[in-house]
């Protein structure tokens, strides 16, 4: 299945955060927080939002540092993806 967003409107995956802390203790899924880093998957075209013109900054492929409690989580074909809108891309990773 393809997910294609409208406006400006990203779907990302998230990095999976690590399970075990410094100290060697592994953590279980329900005390990890959700992971605040992804990889985008998918991107909207922009275009005028109310009344202001919207130019995407990021595209397919990008890491990036978003905002802990911003977007929609879903599932979709055995994926787990969040939608966010591009204001809450907080940075782009560049390796």
């Amino acid at each position: 299945m393809t997910i294609k967003p409208l406006f400006d409107k990203i779907v990302v995956k998230a990095v999976e955060a690590e399970a075990k802390t410094t100290s060697g203790l592994f953590l279980p899924n329900s005390a990890q927080e959700k992971p605040q880093m992804a990889q985008v998957i998918a991107v909207g075209p922009g275009g005028v939002i109310d009344g202001k013109e919207i130019k995407m900054q990021v595209k397919v492929g990008d890491k990036i540092l978003y905002s802990k409690y911003s977007g929609s989580d879903f599932k979709i074909d055995e994926d787990e993806v969040t939608i966010i809108k591009q204001s809450d891309v907080l940075a782009v990773i560049e390796d």
